[in-house]
């Protein structure tokens, strides 16, 4: 039988899965409303890939505040795991860049959290050509600076409290980030609205009637995306005009890329100059804005391997590194 490796990234919102070959798949999924549901819920998207034999597996779930603890994440994570598994091997990444067998993980969580952008930047390394470059990822709720050095990650953090600290970790994204987390003027510190909104109504990201992961449990429309982001400054589309909407949205998005500038300077640029700046992730749109005057060559991974790829770049580099490093 041949075999056939499917990469695991089990974040808080979001289920991720991913093969060498490029098949990726994301599934929203609220861990903080429902770990009990982690183990089925996995089971059937490890279902999608029939001919799986061997699970990578890396996550970022266990800063839920459904577990008292990250080390209590971890082992919630990698019992949902074993439980989905069925006959599967399931092999675990760390920040000491290898994997390891889950009885090894349980002894080591502090290895194992948040060990995703770890993964990443592993993998990342082949599009640089072992030379000094940046990787940056932005997804639905995180944007990672990533520092990659004689074809290895080189990063001051290697945990989340480390590299937020350390400006490697910025905890916003282009989806699920409340609007008043950007602190401009006249904005209700409450969550009326999201990032998604903004990006819906700019229309970089595209409406969906299907997803209600919003802010008031209404669709993802250009509609609603509007009436969300006048309340979040305590208006509503009768007394803030359409206009005035999308100039608000329009600041918001440019406060976000400001931040990330600002973070890049910290991370990366205060640290060297990347020969290559590698993006990847949901938000990688956000991006090519960010770093279209840049005078180094940029390495988009929706471009190589595709957006959904990209969406779940991390899941598919522990499918690749396992892929190329058999137990």
């Amino acid at each position: 039988m041949t075999h056939t490796v499917l990469g695991l990234d089990i974040g808080g919102a979001n289920l991720k899965a991913a093969t060498a070959d490029c098949h990726a798949v994301s599934v929203p999924f609220p861990l903080w409303k429902q770990p009990d549901k982690l183990g089925d819920s996995l089971a059937a998207l490890i279902a999608q890939f029939p001919k799986t034999t061997t699970l990578a597996v890396t996550m970022t779930g266990e800063l839920c505040d459904c577990f008292p603890t990250l080390r209590e994440g971890v082992l919630a994570i990698l019992d949902a795991v074993e439980q989905a598994a069925s006959k599967c091997k399931v092999r675990v990444w760390t920040t000491d860049g290898d994997f390891v067998k889950v009885a090894k993980a349980r002894k080591d969580t502090a290895k194992v959290a948040a060990a995703n952008w770890h993964a990443l930047a592993t993998y990342a390394t082949r599009f640089c050509s072992n030379a000094d470059a940046a990787l940056v990822d932005i997804g639905s709720t995180t944007t990672d600076l990533i520092a990659i050095r004689n074809g290895k990650p080189d990063t001051v953090g290697h945990t989340d409290r480390q590299r937020l600290v350390a400006g490697e970790l910025l905890y916003f994204g282009t989806s699920r980030t409340p609007v008043f987390a950007f602190g401009l003027p006249y904005i209700a510190a409450e969550s009326f609205a999201t990032m998604r909104d903004v990006y819906t109504v700019l229309r970089e990201i595209s409406e969906d009637e299907t997803d209600t992961d919003t802010a008031d449990n209404r669709p993802a429309t250009i509609a609603f995306s509007l009436s969300r982001l006048a309340r979040a400054r305590c208006a509503d589309r009768e007394t803030m005009s359409d206009e005035a909407i999308r100039q608000f949205a329009t600041q918001l998005r440019d406060e976000q890329i400001r931040r990330m500038r600002e973070a890049f300077q910290k991370a990366i640029l205060s640290r060297f100059t990347p020969t290559t700046l590698i993006m990847s992730g949901s938000g990688e749109f956000l991006l090519h804005s960010l770093f279209a005057k840049v005078r180094y060559p940029l390495c988009s991974l929706s471009h190589k391997l595709g957006k959904s790829v990209s969406g779940c770049a991390p899941a598919h580099a522990v499918a690749v590194l396992a892929t190329e490093t058999p137990a």
